[in-house]
């Protein structure tokens, strides 16, 4: 086992092997980095049935809905073309859900993907997509 490497993920430094650690690894990032350009994270993980949104925000008047999508850089597909035509319904469903439960509803929402590229080192680069094509769709 690989002390160093296990003692980089314990302190949030390195993204873990694991799917679902890489996962909630990016996910925290995102959040982070959302906060410091002003958006206030309402949700994180927000569940409707089966569907799931990662992160709700509010960025002014806008509801925005945001898809993290954490890679190894040196995959063939990124974050963002990963993102599929059965996952956009999925996600259109949540959100759906989620604007449904609100009074009164927002005047203005929006979808973004975040995604983040892991490095060899540890290291990410990270790409915000905003006001990606969601809710144009039926």
């Amino acid at each position: 086992m690989n002390w160093r490497r296990v003692l980089m993920e314990k302190l949030g430094l390195r993204a873990p092997e694991d799917r679902a650690g890489r996962g909630r690894f990016g996910e925290k990032r995102a959040a982070a980095y959302l906060r410091k350009k002003g958006y206030r994270v309402l949700a994180r993980n927000w569940r409707a049935g089966h569907d799931e949104i990662d992160l709700v925000c509010q960025d002014g008047a806008v509801l925005v809905f945001v898809e993290v999508r954490t890679r190894d850089g040196t995959a063939l597909v990124g974050g963002y073309h990963s993102v599929t035509e059965e996952k956009k319904t999925r996600l259109r469903r949540a959100c759906r859900a989620y604007v449904k439960k609100l009074s009164p509803p927002p005047a203005h929402t929006r979808f973004d993907i975040v995604e983040l590229r892991l490095g060899q080192a540890g290291d990410f680069t990270l790409y915000h997509h905003p006001n990606v094509s969601l809710f144009n769709q039926t």
